[in-house]
């Protein structure tokens, strides 16, 4: 993943998806589509049989129950798969199904859950999603406490790509970057600006000058 910054998507029906989706054209190659069942978090996003625009390739992080079952829904629309590792029944048996499909094997951790939850499977993984604030919608109130897991993920499993996801912008980024992670989803900052490409080089300039 050379893309630094993934804009990410909520949507509650096809119109507004189709809205996101224009409103980014041409901005970025990669979007983050935050799926949402109103179960795992109190929210509803992309609940709906959506069709997506080709002109993106797209990552799905999984804030549902039962995600396996969403993901053989959905193979072939999603390049990274990226469920609540909470929601994951038995990991093993599907880090077992990722690498034999010769998928990328990500998992994400809400606030409340502990870097020691998920040390003994670090060595399966290759991307770990650390939220960085209660999910399930835009806005949400940042909560730099979390950036911590991103520096304990590291000295753990430095192979490892840590992203982050939550109350990111040209401030907060900066706190994230020093803390180690290595992608940066951005929602209410790019996807809602009124000049979403610019937002996007703000938040890459950013990061470049830690």
């Amino acid at each position: 993943m050379a893309q630094l910054i993934f804009p990410s998507i909520v949507a509650k029906n096809q119109k507004e998806l189709d809205a996101d989706l224009n409103h980014l054209k041409n901005t970025v190659k990669v979007l983050h589509l935050d799926i949402v069942d109103g179960k795992f978090a109190p929210n509803h996003s992309l609940n709906f049989k959506f069709k997506l625009s080709s002109k993106f390739k797209y990552n799905a992080h999984l804030m549902i129950k039962h995600p396996e079952a969403w993901i053989k829904t959905h193979w072939k629309k999603i390049e990274l798969f990226i469920p609540q590792f909470e929601e994951l029944k038995d990991f093993e048996r599907y880090y077992h199904w990722m690498k034999q499909t010769q998928r990328k094997v990500a998992v994400a951790i809400k606030p409340e859950t502990k870097v020691n939850q998920i040390k003994s499977f670090l060595k399966h993984i290759d991307y770990v999603l650390v939220l960085t604030v209660h999910p399930g919608f835009y806005g949400s109130k940042f909560l730099p406490k979390q950036l911590k897991k991103i520096t304990q993920i590291k000295k753990l499993a430095p192979k490892v790509k840590v992203i982050v996801d939550g109350g990111m912008n040209p401030d907060t980024i900066k706190l994230a970057v020093r803390a180690g992670a290595d992608y940066f989803v951005s929602g209410s900052y790019t996807t809602k600006a009124e000049k979403p490409k610019e937002a996007v080089n703000k938040l890459t300039k950013s990061i470049t000058t830690v």
